[in-house]
């Protein structure tokens, strides 16, 4: 049986189309998915993402544990309320999942992992902490939503008027509490705004309290196409358990210049990937998807994303290629049996609602 989060009954009220999504039954969209994604990119949207897991890790080796188990390094969160973006990997430095750290003060973290992988990863955690004077708490009390778009911090203080002052004041890649609320400026859409974490039975006020301020519900599918356009990562098919982050553009997300050692580092230092993942905008008329093949002058690769991009009016992929495929390289993707004309591009294809990728296109 699919599960459902506290918003489930909103959704199905308001007619959404409802699918499968990591063992949650979670909305598509509610009508259109090109105008929910195109509202996101022009004035704002909302997700409900309660179906991702919060785990609070707590205890005086609070630190210490989240610095072996996460790739990058907490130590960079000084101030209560930063956030951290990291993978966390396996010894083989593979991707375990992705995830957000916040850092609450006091020995006190919350990070939140993917839908479908959360049970793997609390197990992966909970097998980490053995022996160390930490604890897991899950926040399955908790429900989250996502306000992102150019309006997305007028619109939040318009709902919430007590809530103007953070959103007004809340850096990137920072968290403050407003009263029992964790509000983040973080997302998944490559553009302005917040994920909200809040009690479960205050959710269904709060959605309604965000759409008359205006803010239009979005679905799984805008979600996708807004993160693809943004170069964002889905864990499961950009990367998993078999691949390095080297290979899927992470290596951002990476801190190696620390002493600290931390798991699958031994398997990173050194490495010299022979992949690494580019973007794709289609020249012919077609639509990339995952899993196409793709032919380079310098060897074979494979996409792992690919959608129709409502912003470019094109469709773009991220596909793992030799590491010697550069931008403005000109590929091959075969697309049901056919082999059409693709050109490398850096990502993220769309910032701040404008194209990145024209001056490739000329």
């Amino acid at each position: 049986m699919l599960k459902t989060t506290v918003l489930h009954p909103v959704h199905r009220e308001a007619g959404a189309k409802l699918v499968e999504f990591g063992g949650w039954e979670m909305p598509l969209h509610y009508g259109s998915q090109i105008e929910e994604h195109h509202a996101v990119r022009r004035s704002a949207g909302m997700f409900d993402v309660s179906h991702m897991r919060a785990v609070e890790v707590l205890g005086a080796d609070a630190q210490a544990f989240l610095r072996a188990a996460l790739a990058n390094d907490v130590a960079k969160l000084r101030d209560p309320g930063r956030a951290l973006y990291s993978c966390m990997l396996n010894e083989r430095g593979g991707v375990v999942d992705d995830l957000i750290v916040y850092f609450l003060g006091d020995g006190t973290y919350r990070i939140v992992v993917n839908a479908g992988t959360a049970d793997k990863d609390v197990g992966w955690l909970a097998r980490l902490a053995a022996g160390r004077a930490v604890s897991l708490v899950e926040r399955t009390d908790l429900a989250m939503i996502a306000v992102q778009g150019p309006e997305a911090r007028s619109c939040a203080g318009q709902a919430f008027p007590g809530l103007q002052a953070v959103a007004e004041t809340l850096r990137p890649f920072s968290a403050a509490f407003h009263r029992d609320w964790l509000v983040a400026r973080t997302g998944y859409t490559g553009e302005d705004g917040f994920e909200i974490m809040l009690p479960g039975p205050l959710a269904t006020l709060a959605w309604a309290a965000l759409a008359r301020a205006g803010v239009r519900p979005c679905g799984l599918g805008a979600r996708d196409t807004l993160r693809l356009e943004a170069g964002m990562n889905l864990y499961g098919q950009d990367m998993d358990e078999d691949t390095s982050p080297l290979e899927a553009g992470l290596a951002w997300t990476i801190d190696l210049k620390s002493p600290r050692d931390f798991v699958g580092r031994a398997a990173l230092e050194g490495a010299s990937p022979t992949l690494a993942l580019r973007g794709l905008v289609l020249r012919d008329p077609g639509v990339l998807r995952s899993h196409q093949r793709v032919r380079a002058a310098q060897g074979d690769g494979l996409t792992t994303s690919g959608t129709f991009s409502p912003t470019l009016g094109r469709s773009i992929a991220l596909a793992r290629v030799p590491a010697a495929v550069e931008s403005g390289d000109t590929v091959a993707v075969e697309i049901r049996g056919k082999w059409l004309t693709a050109l490398v591009a850096p990502y993220p294809f769309v910032r701040h609602g404008q194209s990145r990728v024209d001056a490739y296109l000329k």
